[in-house]
């Protein structure tokens, strides 16, 4: 077989691999460009405007950073746990953690009623404390807690994992704590993918639909997510509905683009830094 027909059979199946993935791009992208080209800009405008919408906008901003905040404090050191392979019951944790991920948001909800509210398992107690949890702003945030946070440790974890052992073990050997090298070295090194993790936590709680309408239900200008109010738009003004859909689609969109710009920096910085180690 000469050159030249290796060279043609080797584009023809890359070729019939890109026609083979097209019918898939095809359908991952029209429902998007449907709703880009129903939308009409006037009536964003106007929509905009609305007070159900406003607050639905604020909610969301507002409980989707406590959300980020409060998983940045108690998921970190789940995530530098599991960033440790031969800790014990590390796949029992892992297994935990990505439970989330896999389980209908209907269920979460459920299981978060069961859990905190009145007639849970911890309800009696929190009724003594005078703390009511379900159907307010903090059950909004607890649900997206629980549907979000997986997606910052898995990304936390991994770069943790990432940082070498040798500096570790260097700084440990210069006295430095446990804190100092987690602080000064490990965090440093691994700052992007923490920020990955954030940014996508964000852009998950701000999407979550199933465990909030079931644990925190959807009262307007109180646990009335953006998702929530699509859906009730949905059935009363499907403007409303478009608008909503739309600002989630720019966020989910600015924040894959931040991330992924992010991680090339990442890649480049790294590549380069190998390079020139080599001698390159």
């Amino acid at each position: 077989m000469t050159e030249n027909r290796k060279v043609f059979i080797k584009s023809c199946f890359y070729q019939s691999w890109k026609a083979l993935a097209f019918p898939f791009l095809l359908f991952l992208g029209l429902p998007l460009l449907a709703l880009l080209l129903r939308v009409n800009l006037d009536g964003i405008w106007q929509n905009l405007q609305l007070v159900q919408v406003r607050q639905a906008i604020q909610l969301s901003m507002v409980t989707s950073f406590w959300s980020v905040a409060l998983t940045i404090i108690f998921c970190t050191p789940v995530a530098y746990y599991l960033s440790h392979r031969h800790y014990r019951f590390h796949r029992l944790v892992d297994t935990l953690v990505d439970l989330p991920i896999v389980l209908p948001p209907a269920v979460a909800g459920v299981g978060l009623l069961l859990a905190f509210g009145r007639r849970g398992i911890l309800g009696p107690e929190l009724d003594l404390l005078g703390i009511n949890i379900p159907f307010t702003q903090v059950a909004v945030v607890i649900a997206q807690m629980f549907i979000a946070s997986p997606y910052y440790i898995k990304a936390s974890a991994l770069g943790f994992m990432n940082v070498d052992c040798e500096l570790r073990q260097a700084a440990a050997l210069d006295g430095a704590t446990r804190w100092q090298i987690f602080r000064h070295i490990i965090l440093p090194i691994s700052w992007v993918s923490v920020l990955s993790g954030c940014l996508l936590t964000w852009a998950r709680a701000m999407g979550e639909f199933g465990a909030t309408l079931i644990f925190a239900g959807n009262f307007p200008g109180r646990t009335q997510t953006m998702p929530l109010a699509i859906y009730i738009g949905f059935e009363i003004d499907l403007e409303i509905a478009l608008t909503l859909s739309i600002i989630l689609v720019g966020f989910s969109f600015l924040t894959l683009i931040v991330v992924k710009g992010f991680l090339h920096r990442r890649i480049d910085f790294t590549t380069n830094n190998e390079r020139s180690l080599n001698g390159w």
